[in-house]
C-alpha cells in the first residue's frame, strides 16, 4: 500500500506543484488585490451571512434556490451556499468570501489537467496546459474575488474531466458525477443556463452510441435520472421573471436598439420594402451577434486589449499572454483537423464554438465573465499548437527546438512577471475607484462614532452604501429585516434602500448645496438635520457650506473619495 501511494504521489507531483503554485498566486494578498470589495461581493457575502444566521436572504426569502434578489439583478444562489462554511469558520470579512474562489480556481487547474489528459493522452502536454491555466490572466485575475463565473468554470471543467475520463474507459461510475456537476452549473451563473443544455445536446449527439449503452446499466439509470432532475425544470427556471430580469437589461435587442432601427428606417433612401427587409430586429440581431461572436476569437480580445470592464480584466492586457498567439491559432487548426475522426476533439470543438453564444447575445462586445465558458479550451489549443511546432522542429534540428523553447520560456517569464507586477502593485492604486474603495474605512469611522449622532447620512454616489454598512459592521440580519425604520423601494428595475436604523442614503444631487434647504429622500419624506447630531458622509464638495469637515477618505491614488462632516 505504501509503495502504491508513493508511486501515485510521484506521478502526480508535477500537477500538485502546479496547483500549489496556482493557489499561491490566487491567495497572496487576496484581501487587498483587487483593492476592495465591490458591491456585488458584499451583496453575496451578506446574503450568505443572512442565510447562515436566519435561513433567509436579506429580503426574507427562505433558502433561495433559483435566484436571489440582491439589488434586482437576481444572481444565482449556489455561490451563497459555497460561501457559508467559510463565513462560519472565518467570520464575515474579505478573506472569508474571496478564499473559496481561490480554491475554485485551484480546482479548475487540477480538473484541466485531467481533462487535457483524457483528451490528448499526453501527460507532458496536459501538465503544461494546466500550468497555463494557473498563470493565464483570464483565469488568474478573476479567481481572486467573488464571481459566479468562478464557480461555473470550476464545475464545467470538472464535469468535462469526469465525463471524458468516464465515457472512454470502463470507469462509467464517473459519468453520474459528471452530469451532477454539469447540472449544478444551472445554479451557478446565468450564462451557463444557456451553455450547459446546449453542451448536453452536443454530448448526446457526439457520444450517442456509448451513452445508449451506458443508459442500459444501473449506473446509466442514475445518470439518466440526474439529467432529468437537473434539466427538465430548466424551461420553468428560464421562464421565471426573476431569471429574465438581468437579460432584459443586457440583451442585444433592447429599447435602445429598437430606437436605432427606427432611426435607420427614417433615414433610409431605399424603397419601403427594402428598408423593412434591411432594418429590422432579426437583421440587427444577426449583425451584432456575428460581430460579438467573432470578437471572442480575435487577437484584439484574446491577446492585446482584453475586456471592456476594468473590474474583470486589467486594462490593455489580453486575457491570454501575447506569447501564445501563433500557438493558439495553430492549435485551433489542429483541433478542427483532429475532430474529423476523434470524438473527444469533436467534443472540445463543440464546446469552443458554443461557449461564446451566451456572451454574444448581450450588448457588451468583449464580456470577460460571460465568455469564461470558453475556459480552459484556449489553454488546450495553445499547448496543442506549441507541442506541434516543437515536435516538427525537433525532428529536423534539435538545437533549434531547444533554442526556441528557451526563447519562449524567457518571453513567457517576462510577460508573466510584468502582468503580476501590474496586478499586485499598479492596478490596485490606479483603479481603486472602480472597486468602490473607501467604504470599509467609512464604516469603521461610523462604527467608532455611532453613539454620537442621531442621524447619519451617506451618499449613494458610489453605489449601494447600505450593503457596505451591513457587510462591514456586520449588521444582524434579523434586526435589519425587522427594522421599523427600513425603507426600500423599486425604481427603474432596481431595488433601492433609502433608510434603516439611523442611516439615511441620498443621491449627491439630492443633498442641498445651500444652507436651510430641505433634505428629501428619493423614496419620499424629509430628513431633519440637527447641528452636532447629524453626520454626513458624501463625495467631495457635495454638501452645504455650514458643515464642518471631520475626516477625509482618499482613493489609493490620492484622489478624494469621501468627506465626513458634521453640521455646525
Amino acid at each position: 500500500m505504501d509503495y502504491y501511494l508513493k508511486n501515485m504521489l510521484k506521478k502526480l507531483l508535477p500537477i500538485l506543484l502546479i496547483c500549489a503554485f496556482g493557489f499561491l498566486l490566487r491567495i497572496y494578498q487576496i484581501d487587498k488585490v483587487p483593492p476592495s470589495l465591490n458591491w456585488d461581493e458584499v451583496s453575496h457575502g451578506y446574503n450568505a451571512y443572512s442565510i447562515l444566521k436566519t435561513g433567509k436572504d436579506e429580503w426574507g426569502k427562505n433558502f433561495p434556490i433559483s435566484n436571489f434578489r440582491a439589488y434586482g439583478d437576481y444572481p444565482l444562489p449556489l455561490n451563497l451556499y459555497v460561501t457559508l462554511p467559510f463565513i462560519k469558520l472565518l467570520g464575515l470579512n474579505e478573506f472569508a468570501i474571496r478564499f473559496p474562489h481561490a480554491l475554485l480556481g485551484t480546482i479548475t487547474i487540477l480538473s484541466s489537467y485531467f481533462l487535457f489528459l483524457g483528451i490528448t493522452k499526453n501527460k507532458k502536454l496536459s501538465i503544461f496546459g494546466a500550468f497555463l491555466v494557473a498563470i493565464d490572466p483570464w483565469h488568474l485575475f478573476t479567481s481572486r474575488f467573488v464571481l459566479q463565473s468562478n464557480l461555473s468554470v470550476a464545475l464545467l471543467t470538472a464535469s468535462a474531466a469526469f465525463f471524458v475520463n468516464g465515457i472512454n474507459t470502463k470507469k462509467k461510475y464517473l459519468l453520474p458525477v459528471a452530469f451532477t456537476l454539469l447540472g449544478l452549473t444551472l445554479f451557478s451563473y446565468h450564462s451557463t443556463r444557456i451553455f450547459a443544455p446546449i453542451l448536453l445536446v452536443a454530448i448526446a449527439i457526439i457520444y450517442r452510441q456509448k451513452l445508449l449503452e451506458h443508459f442500459k446499466s444501473k449506473t446509466g439509470i442514475i445518470s439518466a435520472v440526474l439529467i432529468l432532475l437537473f434539466f427538465a425544470p430548466l424551461p420553468v427556471l428560464l421562464n421565471n421573471p426573476e431569471a429574465r430580469a438581468r437579460a432584459n437589461w443586457i440583451f442585444l435587442v433592447d429599447k435602445g436598439a429598437i430606437a436605432k432601427i427606427e432611426e435607420q428606417r427614417n433615414q433610409s433612401t431605399l424603397t419601403p420594402i427594402a428598408t423593412k427587409l434591411l432594418y429590422n430586429r432579426p437583421v440587427f440581431f444577426a449583425q451584432k451577434f456575428a460581430s460579438n461572436y467573432l470578437g471572442y476569437f480575435s487577437p484584439q480580445y484574446l491577446f492585446l486589449k482584453g475586456g471592456t470592464q476594468y473590474q474583470f480584466s486589467i486594462p490593455d492586457n489580453g486575457v491570454l499572454y501575447s506569447a501564445y498567439l501563433p500557438f493558439f491559432y495553430l492549435g485551433l487548426f489542429i483541433l478542427i483537423k483532429r475532430a474529423k475522426n476523434n470524438k473527444n476533439y469533436q467534443f472540445v470543438l463543440a464546446w469552443l464554438l458554443m461557449a461564446p453564444i451566451a456572451a454574444s447575445v448581450t450588448q457588451e462586445k468583449y464580456a470577460v465573465l460571460r465568455s469564461t465558458a470558453m475556459l480552459p479550451i484556449p489553454e488546450l489549443l495553445t499547448v496543442l499548437g506549441g507541442y506541434k511546432i516543437f515536435e516538427i522542429i525537433q525532428a529536423r534540428k534539435a538545437w533549434l527546438s531547444k533554442s526556441l523553447a528557451i526563447g519562449f520560456a524567457a518571453l513567457l517569464l517576462f510577460q508573466v512577471s510584468a502582468y503580476l507586477k501590474n496586478m499586485f502593485f499598479v492596478y490596485p492604486v490606479a483603479y481603486s475607484q472602480d472597486w468602490q474603495y473607501g467604504y470599509k474605512e467609512v464604516v469603521t469611522y461610523i462604527k467608532t462614532n455611532y453613539q454620537k449622532y442621531d442621524k447619519i447620512i451617506i451618499t449613494k454616489k458610489y453605489g449601494e452604501p447600505h450593503e457596505f454598512l451591513l457587510f462591514f459592521w456586520p449588521w444582524d440580519p434579523a434586526s435589519y429585516e425587522n427594522d421599523p425604520n427600513l425603507v426600500r423601494f423599486a425604481q427603474s428595475e432596481w431595488f433601492w434602500v433609502d433608510r434603516f436604523d439611523k442611516f439615511y442614503f441620498m443621491n449627491d444631487w439630492d443633498i442641498p448645496k445651500e444652507t436651510n434647504k430641505s433634505w428629501k429622500l428619493e423614496s419620499g419624506g424629509t430628513i431633519s438635520v440637527i447641528p452636532k447630531k447629524t453626520l454626513l458622509i458624501t463625495s467631495p464638495g457635495s454638501h452645504p457650506p455650514d458643515w464642518n469637515l471631520l475626516e477625509k477618505v482618499d482613493f489609493l491614488d490620492g484622489k478624494p473619495a469621501f468627506e465626513i462632516l458634521e453640521k455646525m
